[in-house]
């Protein structure tokens, strides 16, 4: 049987709107429009998805916002996980804006390997954190579904991990709050080499 991973981008946030750095402390969750979407989404996916299926989160306020309803769909119980996490900032960024953050705290020469702002994670750590976790739920629930509520890195990773792209892409995503982006797969994902895995979806 297939394993099939559902990626979902969290709903609008209150700290995408103010555009400030939306850490664990000053993270609050959904606006108003984003919980309409995580509605929206819970009952597409509860429409679509065979049960059971699993359903996990990054920790932050605004991905555990969007899993719940999807959770109560699928009759799961949603499980936290900071693997799926966007990047993990210096506690000093949290609740500042991002323009200020990225500006007061520039690294010369920040790239791929070297994180662009002081106290930042790197692209590499990023995805190497990230692919851990998805790999891990890909092998927790072989033959079966997951859907995993996170962020726009969180399914930026997942084209690294399971489609091979480097780490320095020829080209960037742009992640739509509440959208779907799915992989399956027939291999088994506890193999080496890696399965070979498909895209079904992106962005939907």
């Amino acid at each position: 049987m297939a394993t099939r991973l559902v990626l979902v981008r969290h709903g609008e946030s209150v700290h995408s709107a103010e555009g400030v750095v939306g850490g664990p402390r000053s993270c609050r969750g959904l606006t108003e429009l984003g919980h309409d979407q995580a509605a929206a989404l819970a009952a597409r996916l509860g429409a679509e998805l065979a049960v059971p299926a699993a359903v996990y989160s990054s920790t932050l306020r605004r991905a555990t916002e969007t899993a719940r309803p999807i959770a109560v769909a699928l009759g799961a119980a949603p499980v936290e996980d900071c693997g799926l996490c966007t990047w993990h900032t210096p506690a000093v960024a949290d609740g500042m804006p991002t323009a200020g953050f990225q500006a007061a705290h520039a690294v010369p020469g920040g790239g791929v390997f070297q994180p662009f702002e002081a106290g930042n994670e790197s692209w590499a750590e990023l995805v190497v954190r990230v692919g851990r976790a998805i790999t891990a739920i890909a092998q927790r629930h072989a033959g079966g579904t997951a859907v995993l509520v996170g962020h726009s890195e969180t399914v930026e990773a997942s084209f690294h991990v399971l489609a091979g792209q480097p780490l320095y892409r020829a080209f960037d995503l742009e992640v739509a709050p509440a959208s779907i982006t799915e992989w399956f797969t027939d291999g088994d994902p506890s193999a080496w080499p890696p399965a070979r895995w498909t895209l079904r979806r992106f962005n939907a």
